[in-house]
């Protein structure tokens, strides 16, 4: 069963956006993902630093 996902704290660095979510478990963690057309990067993050400094480092390949 998945679960709503209500994204908070968005933030866009380049292509990619940076969001804050509470997982099933009611844990709050970060993704970045890239928006360019096909893409397809997306990393779920346990630290708010590491998620915006990976959407900083990120180059798309698209």
């Amino acid at each position: 069963m998945s679960t709503y996902r209500h994204f908070r704290n968005r933030i866009r660095i380049g292509p990619v956006e940076v969001a804050t979510f509470r997982d099933g478990r009611g844990r709050e963690r970060h993704v970045t993902a890239c928006t360019a057309p096909s893409c397809g990067y997306s990393v779920t993050y346990l630290d708010r630093a590491a998620a915006e400094l990976a959407a900083r480092t990120h180059r798309c390949s698209a």
